[in-house]
């Protein structure tokens, strides 16, 4: 999947471009392949002239790419360039030392307790045997794009970047995740639990198992019925407390984490045997479901 990455300020273009309905009609009809301005006015029924202004705004844009190829004379053929375009909402820090960013691929994990129904998929395949814990300690585990419990928990150990003598003002980190139903089933709550380094730092109720449509990265070998696509969701703590997609969940601050008295930074994700909505949990990989990372872990700090 080719993706185009964008800040606000390079958004801006692409927008202009997209709004309009016939470039999108365009975009799409290059999804299936190559056309010419000929086929495209044809297909979308305008005039030629009509076509051919759109498609010069998408090449300005950058969208898709116009070749010259030998016809019945030469011909202008168009291709598109990208499948996905993310736009970033948060600018980057100009100051890139003061920011520590580490993605972990959900395979990684170095412990795990999990409880049936549980599994592991690659983009590819099935991990060992569905429903049988012992395949959470395959060496292939290291591949999942796609794990699943109904109870238990995964830990990772993210290294320690952090510079000595450096204030820590915060640490956060986000993950596409949701409940774990037979299949899919949208109201299955379930409360999944944070830990960092050993403290707890609250928990976040996922409202249901999400299916039924294809995930925008999920591949076609696993079928709608099952789990499709989960929830972005953004752990953040700071001096102040610990907050999920910017509401406060608990009081723990950064400070109790100590950050900096280990190598490394524990995470666990998991679902307490004796939590009110005991619904499992979905964690989904950089190929599998609707976003394109892993675990992705931010650390900000300043000089003391």
């Amino acid at each position: 999947m080719r993706i185009l990455n964008l800040t606000l300020h390079e958004a801006i273009e692409v927008c202009k471009s997209l709004a309009h309905e016939h470039r999108m009609e365009i975009l799409k009809i290059l999804s299936d392949g190559p056309e010419n301005v000929n086929e495209l006015s044809e297909k979308l029924n305008i005039p030629f002239s009509s076509a051919a202004v759109n498609v010069k705004k998408l090449e300005e844009s950058g969208l898709i790419t116009t070749q010259m190829v030998p016809g019945r004379g030469s011909q202008k053929i168009n291709t598109k360039l990208y499948d996905r375009i993310v736009i970033n909402l948060e600018e980057p820090n100009p100051k890139n030392e003061d920011v520590v960013i580490i993605e972990m691929p959900i395979g990684e994990y170095v412990h795990c307790e999990v409880e049936p129904s549980c599994g592991l998929l690659g983009d590819q395949e099935i991990i060992h045997i569905l429903d049988d814990p012992r395949s959470f300690y395959e060496p292939e585990r290291k591949n999942a794009q796609l794990i699943w419990f109904r109870s238990g928990f995964v830990e990772y150990h993210f290294p320690n970047r952090i510079p000595y003598g450096v204030k820590i003002d915060e640490l956060s980190f986000s993950v596409e995740l949701c409940s774990e139903a037979p299949y899919h089933k949208l109201d299955w709550p379930s409360d999944i639990t944070c830990w960092i380094n050993g403290v707890e730092i609250g928990s976040w109720t996922s409202p249901g198992d999400l299916g039924g449509e294809r995930g925008f990265l999920t591949p076609s070998w696993w079928e709608t019925h099952n789990t499709q696509f989960g929830f972005l969701k953004k752990w953040k703590i700071n001096a102040t407390g610990s907050f999920i997609d910017g509401m406060n969940i608990s009081n723990v601050t950064i400070e109790d984490l100590k950050l900096l008295d280990k190598p490394y930074i524990s995470l666990k994700l998991g679902v307490k045997k004796d939590a009110y909505n005991v619904g499992g949990m979905n964690l989904f990989g950089s190929n599998f479901g609707n976003y394109d990372q892993d675990l992705l872990m931010k650390i900000e700090y300043s000089p003391k």
